[in-house]
């Protein structure tokens, strides 16, 4: 997972016309070292429908404050700079979650998309 550190970085990122999904962590937070393991596993399943970027919400703050991230990890959906959804809850989150909101990322994406 490609790992922003600059605000014009993730603008960038999520200015794309691609589906970008941020993942919003910290290096202290216990339930975002839980999902390191499987991340990699899961990046690779989803590589042909979206990129994900990592965002560190202490390197990022401005970009945190901005995006209302209260909760970490947080997983937040992005083309064209505009925001389509969020997983984003103060509770742990585990793959199966992970890939159900990536599914529903995918399905806002792609309906957009035929508009």
């Amino acid at each position: 997972m490609k790992k922003v550190t600059t605000a014009a970085e993730f603008r960038e990122e999520t200015g794309s016309d691609r589906l970008t999904v941020a993942v919003f962590k910290a290096d202290w937070c216990v339930d975002c070292k839980f999902i390191d393991p499987f991340m990699p596993e899961v990046e690779e399943k989803y590589k042909d429908r979206l990129t994900l970027i990592e965002a560190d919400v202490e390197q990022l703050e401005e970009i945190s404050s901005e995006q209302n991230i209260l909760g970490i990890p947080s997983f937040v959906a992005y083309a064209n700079g505009k925001e389509l959804v969020r997983f984003v809850n103060k509770l742990r989150k585990s793959r199966e979650e992970i890939e159900d909101f990536l599914d529903k990322a995918h399905a806002v994406y792609s309906s957009l998309s035929n508009k």
